[in-house]
């Protein structure tokens, strides 16, 4: 057993308290009264003791990247998300040929069955791409765009031991209905993204069981006054859960900000989108077989197309707060338990709370990773 001693803790349905949590590799109990067998973890004055982050959207860190197809690079990108306060990720893939999203997802089943109690934990696949518009493949490579295809999808399912848990795709694509469909019964979420559908097709998106929007501002139909297209249907319709990068570069502040008046609290969920050029140095890097040129916190391709992020999590809930002006708790909410839900594994994590899973990011007043912990056991330490 080991415990946080009368820390500063955001428990779940009471808020931010002093408090003590103890826990093994779920949350035994929350309460003033410490075991005295215990191991009792310091923590400074400043310390918050938060849930861990949970990125649904993030394709590489440290060098590496989902669709390099290896479980070494699996295990870079989980331990250096771990630094972030991040305790659990999908492996985010990209529109790129048959083989080499085979390749990925065969990874990912082999990672996963190795169980490693390093670094965060990988929580499934996020599968962007290859059914996306052409029109709005951002930076996907276009040779590789396909229509909707469920047989193609069941593969890939298949190759990864059933992880897939979302599919970004464009709904105004012929066949989009029918996927939507299929993916709603094998229980993937449909996140809507790299598309020009207008209000119909997200409305029958909807209603085929579209849950999600992808990065929502970026490589999707505009706002508009007589036609409010992807974004303007992200911000009306409460049954979408919006993903947003706030990088404060892909999306602007007054536009985040538009975004939070528009959303139900638990309707926004924080990703970083990030590919493998963060954590390291900026310098030339890679996207999907294209080259990325990553200077100042941007990562772009040669025409200055947008290119991922090199975001952190814990950074993106600070501008949140700090430049946004969202509460602090909501700001967490939107890194915690939003995801958890969309990924329908809240009732293990996501919040602390009694019996779940001993999850968590400790940082402090300025946003610094202090401590991460997943399944009980110390993954990042400053």
């Amino acid at each position: 057993m080991k415990c946080f001693k009368n820390a500063t803790v955001y428990v779940d349905g009471e808020g931010l308290k002093k408090t003590t949590v103890c826990f093994t590799d779920k949350i035994e109990k929350i309460s003033r009264c410490a075991d005295k067998s215990a191991e009792v973890i310091e923590l400074p004055e400043n310390a918050i003791v938060l849930p861990g982050f949970i990125d649904q959207h993030i394709h590489g860190a440290g060098g590496s990247d989902g669709m390099d197809g290896t479980v070494e690079d699996i295990a870079t990108i989980a331990k250096t998300v771990a630094a972030e306060g991040t305790t659990s990720f999908l492996v985010t893939t990209m529109t790129q040929s048959k083989e080499n999203i085979t390749k990925a997802m065969q990874a990912v089943k082999a990672y996963r069955e190795n169980a490693p109690e390093e670094g965060a934990r990988v929580a499934g696949i996020h599968l962007e791409g290859p059914f996306i518009a052409a029109a709005h493949k951002g930076a996907q490579p276009l040779e590789y765009v396909k229509e909707p295809n469920i047989q193609a999808f069941d593969e890939y399912n298949a190759a990864s031991g059933n992880a897939i848990k979302i599919v970004t795709l464009a709904p105004e694509v012929e066949g989009a209905e029918e996927f939507i469909r299929h993916l709603t019964a094998e229980g993937v979420v449909t996140s809507i993204g790299h598309t020009g559908a207008k209000f119909a097709d997200i409305e029958k998106a909807i209603a085929a069981g579209a849950q999600d929007v992808t990065h929502t501002y970026n490589a999707q139909s505009a706002l508009h006054h007589r036609e409010i297209g992807t974004v303007g249907s992200a911000m009306l319709l409460d049954e979408l859960n919006c993903e947003l990068i706030a990088d404060t570069i892909h999306v602007s502040v007054p536009a985040i900000r538009l975004l939070v008046k528009n959303k139900p609290a638990d309707k926004l969920t924080l990703v970083t989108d990030a590919m493998r050029a963060k954590g390291i140095p900026d310098g030339v890097s890679e996207l999907g077989g294209q080259t990325v040129y990553v200077k100042n916190g941007e990562a772009r391709l040669a025409d200055g197309t947008l290119a991922g992020s090199v975001l952190r999590m814990n950074r993106a809930v600070q501008n949140m707060v700090t430049k946004v002006g969202v509460p602090f708790t909501q700001a967490v909410d939107y890194a915690t338990i939003n995801p958890a839900k969309t990924l329908k594994i809240d009732a293990e994590t996501g919040s602390i709370k009694v019996g779940k899973r001993a999850d968590f990011t400790v940082i402090n007043d300025t946003y610094d990773v202090l401590l991460t912990v997943r399944d009980g056991k110390v993954i990042y330490k400053a």
